[in-house]
């Protein structure tokens, strides 16, 4: 099987408990302050609005969520927070009545009227600070997202905006439809299979150090590119590239329609 220094194809073709005592809620703005053992999970829903998370100069997870809007009603988008055993804290916007979300999902029942009438453009933007070893789950439909001072796991997904995440630690998983996708570890250890993917988008995986994985990248208009040499699985793709970087191991999974694939060496 072939090795390859450089490679660049190109395709043509338990119930949790409500946090009251340390959030606060106007109709523009909402705010938190709470702690979060190391080792577990801040997780933030959104629907409309981008999220952008750093690091906290404090031990707290400190939240302020800032609504915006021309036409709609703040009153109509609701934030409310719930905190599990463990520690782990799920801060969700809501912008029906009927909505759901948990750690796992979001749904909005499109049927109601506050959500489907056109001068309901609130929009919520998140600024989510966290503390050294806190877990971090960032989610939203129409927005982009960007994580920058996290220390450990980061998940991260939207529909239409772009995702850029990078964590001192990891892993990062990162995926998006509309947008591009960047994600960025500190240390490549473990082995958690690690997807990045978007439709209509580049997407960019960077590590640093020697990596052992297997690859399985695809793209359908757009090239692929690594910075590691590649041991190539059966034959060449223009649209598929099947390979295994070092010793192999946990895998990688990068995939786009329309867009370039890297994978990048810090």
């Amino acid at each position: 099987m072939p090795l390859l220094r450089r490679l660049t194809i190109t395709a043509l073709v338990v119930a949790p408990a409500l946090v009251g005592a340390q959030d606060r809620q106007s109709d523009r703005t909402w705010t938190l302050s709470e702690r979060v053992p190391a080792g577990e999970w801040i997780r933030v829903r959104n629907l409309n609005g981008d999220l952008r998370v750093r690091a906290s100069s404090s031990d707290k997870v400190e939240i302020t969520a800032t609504k915006s809007w021309r036409r709609g009603d703040p009153k109509d988008v609701r934030i409310e927070t719930r905190k599990s055993p463990d520690g782990s804290i799920l801060v969700c916007a809501f912008w029906t009545e009927d909505a759901t979300c948990s750690e796992t999902s979001y749904s909005s029942n499109s049927h109601n009227d506050g959500w489907r009438r056109r001068d309901n453009d609130v929009a919520v933007d998140f600024d989510i600070r966290v503390p050294k070893g806190v877990k971090v789950g960032v989610f939203g439909v129409n927005g982009g997202i960007s994580v920058d001072g996290a220390s450990s796991e980061v998940r991260a997904g939207t529909v239409n905006g772009s995702v850029d995440a990078v964590s001192m630690g990891g892993p990062v998983q990162a995926s998006t439809v509309n947008g591009s996708v960047h994600a960025t570890m500190g240390r490549f250890d473990g082995d958690q299979d690690l997807n990045y993917s978007t439709v209509n988008g580049t997407v960019i995986a960077e590590f640093t150090g020697d990596v052992d994985a297997d690859i399985d990248l695809s793209t359908v208009n757009g090239r692929f590119q690594t910075d590691w040499p590649v041991t190539i699985s059966g034959r060449i793709d223009p649209r598929r590239l099947k390979a295994t970087l070092g010793k192999g191991g946990r895998r990688i999974r990068m995939s786009t329609v329309n867009g370039n694939v890297e994978l990048r060496k810090r």
